[in-house]
């Protein structure tokens, strides 16, 4: 088992080269695909509602579309107190215990979908509880934070965040694939709509093992949390976990914060789901519920006694800059794109050219009609996240050398113009007899939309690390992946909501908007003349 770590200076040259690199790298090379795994369990409910349909699940488009979205909540706000995690418990116990936790939504998964009859509460609490992979960046990027010198935090954090963002590739390419055999036992359902992966479709009627899509993630997280436990480190030093004592006392620490964001996440969510799908029947808007989970989850946190309440009094003093608010609304702009698109353009592909949109005899347009020309949403989707995701450490590479804020702009504007672009396409093939003959320019809009929030990503990462010192950064990292990653619901549920008004394209429209708005921020804070600080 690795030992703990005293003495931790990777900003002295000599120590770096003698000792620091070789640990670093090592505690680096296990996080990412700790990493990987939460966001696969995180984000797999887009691919897999999209096989449901296929299979025939008896739930609708729009019940479908709460998973995703609950997973979103879920993950999104447990990384409030996932970005406080390694100061309380150390990075080696939070890394081991936050990706073990993975393998009870994932095995339960698998066992649930093995019942076509399985009611929607069991999925949605699965949902909830796959929340645990999407809570992981936080103290992921945290931690990783304080094993490099700054020179270095572009690429560094780059590399853990993009190559553990692979997980959503990973799980968009290896989830189709592996349904496609009985290789964890179980019945075969028959597909009655065309299905797919990425080297082909597959024709209804074939057989097809859904519920290996959650068997799969235990096989690797088992041998992966072992890693964890035995190749990690905790850093002890006064500015990363000063106060770790022993695994036991860090992981009830960590449970029990966990389970503070759980509740708050289950009941944002209640409040807003309508009775026919579990909720209240309130359906209060989700722009009032959003700020209330996150101010609800942080007082309740603040709340908590003993050591934990005044390390979180110390950690709390981010708030008090004015730069973690600005750089809370960029990062929000690409990672929040990044992982919301991630969720929903599995579903968005199979509902806008999946079915046929046609005006009957009365004048009223349906979007029932299976169209048995349009493309697989399991063949094409995984291709963005794949760009986003591999191109994310180029992105920190490039801000290393031209500046972060810099970088942030251009991107900016590239999302700006693929936003608007894949509006109009959407438009267009959802009030068509066709909707396939806009395909093409709406994916490759899309593509260059994922690669501009992966360099953006990179690039924002360069900034935080310039602009707070050693202590504040780590949970500066945390706190704004924590906001940033409620696109993973904002996202699924605003394409919902315009889906079912037929207007899909509006959501796209007030993304463009909050883009432009980005910009304005970036450039008032980091690239006008008189910054508070100059392209960090």
């Amino acid at each position: 088992m690795a030992e703990n770590l005293t003495k931790w200076d990777p900003e002295n040259e000599e120590f770096w080269e003698t000792t620091g690199k070789h640990i670093a790298q090592r505690n680096l090379w296990i996080s990412i695909p700790c990493l990987l795994c939460g966001f696969a369990v995180w984000i797999y409910w887009g691919i897999i509602t999209v096989q449901m349909l296929n299979l025939g699940y008896p739930f609708s488009q729009s019940e479908l579309f709460t998973l995703t979205a609950i997973a979103g909540l879920s993950g999104a706000t447990l990384r409030i107190p996932s970005t406080f995690f390694i100061r309380l418990a150390g990075g080696r116990n939070t890394i081991f215990l936050t990706t073990a936790l993975l393998i009870v939504p994932a095995a339960g998964t698998g066992f649930a979908l093995l019942n076509p009859d399985t009611p929607l509460w069991t999925y949605q609490l699965l949902a909830l509880l796959s929340g645990f992979g999407g809570g992981n960046f936080a103290s992921s990027m945290s931690n990783i934070s304080f094993f490099y010198p700054k020179r270095m935090q572009g690429l560094s954090l780059g590399l853990n965040a993009g190559l553990g963002n692979f997980g959503v590739t990973s799980m968009q390419v290896l989830i189709p694939l592996i349904m496609t055999a009985g290789i964890f036992g179980g019945g075969s359902m028959i597909l009655e709509t065309t299905s797919g992966t990425l080297i082909g479709k597959i024709p209804a009627g074939s057989e097809a093992w859904i519920h290996n899509a959650g068997f799969i993630w235990v096989v690797f997280l088992v041998p992966i949390s072992i890693a964890a436990w035995v190749g990690m480190n905790n850093i002890l030093d006064e500015h990363v976990s000063p106060g770790v004592r022993g695994a036991l006392p860090a992981f009830a620490k960590i449970l029990g914060m966990l389970a503070i964001g759980l509740m708050t996440a289950s009941a944002g969510m209640w409040l807003m789901l309508p009775a026919a799908s579990g909720g209240s029947g309130l359906e209060i808007s989700k722009w009032i519920i959003l700020p209330v989970v996150i101010t609800v989850t942080v007082l309740l946190l603040k709340l908590i006694p003993g050591e934990v309440k005044s390390n979180l009094k110390r950690q709390y003093k981010i708030f008090d800059s004015k730069h973690t608010w600005a750089m809370t609304v960029i990062y929000t702009m690409t990672f929040g794109s990044f992982i919301g698109y991630s969720a929903a353009f599995p579903l968005a592909i199979k509902v806008i050219f999946g079915f046929s949109h046609v005006v009957g005899a009365d004048g009223v347009m349906t979007h029932g009609t299976v169209n048995p020309n349009g493309p697989s949403a399991l063949m094409f989707a995984w291709m963005g996240p794949f760009i986003g995701a591999l191109i994310r450490p180029v992105g920190g590479w490039i801000a290393d050398r031209m500046g972060g804020a810099k970088v942030t702009q251009m991107i900016s504007v590239v999302m700006v113009a693929s936003a608007l672009g894949v509006a109009y396409f959407m438009k267009q093939a959802y009030a068509s007899a066709t909707p396939e003959d806009y395909f093409v320019p709406f994916f490759i809009l899309f593509l260059v939309l994922f690669t501009a929030t992966g360099i953006g990503n990179g690039s924002t990462f360069r900034t935080i690390a310039m602009v707070f010192d050693k202590e504040q950064a780590g949970p500066v990292l945390g706190w704004t992946s924590a906001v940033a990653a409620y696109g993973a619901f904002i996202i699924p549920k605003v394409f919902g909501e315009q889906i079912q008004a037929t207007t899909p394209e509006y959501a796209l429209y007030g993304f463009a908007v909050f883009y432009g708005l980005c910009i304005i921020i970036n450039w008032w804070f980091y690239l006008r003349p008189n910054a508070y600080v100059k392209n960090p």
